[in-house]
């Protein structure tokens, strides 16, 4: 984990470089755009285990969809991975997250997710 200020392939800057962990999530919601580097095969061909991706920030505002790439948290474990489908639960919405290969992880808060993929670097 560095803090840094560089700008990606695709013109995008930068600040913070780390996994897919609480450091990371918190310079998310510190605001920071990060470049976030995941481990595993779960989100192939899409992205290769220690592919960095680019992630900027979700706010209240941030549009979310399905088969967006997000960082967020499931189960007490911090994931890239995709939003699969969404709902309204009352007042808030909630996001079924999974991986590339048929693996649902469960559903979430929009406040459980921390950035959103811009860039697959």
């Amino acid at each position: 984990m560095k803090n840094d200020k560089k700008t990606s392939p695709g013109g995008i800057l930068y600040e913070f470089s780390g996994a897919e962990n609480l450091a990371t999530a918190n310079k998310l919601k510190e605001g920071v755009t990060c470049k976030v580097t995941g481990v595993g095969n779960s989100m192939t061909p899409i992205l290769k285990s220690r592919q960095s991706v680019i992630c900027t920030p979700v706010t209240e505002s941030t549009p979310l969809e399905k088969r967006d790439i997000v960082l967020c948290k499931v189960n007490g474990h911090f994931y890239l991975h995709l939003i699969w489908t969404s709902r309204s639960n009352g007042s808030s919405q909630m996001f079924l997250i999974g991986n590339n290969h048929g693996h649902a992880n469960g559903w979430i808060s929009k406040n459980q997710i921390f950035g959103k993929v811009v860039e697959i670097l």
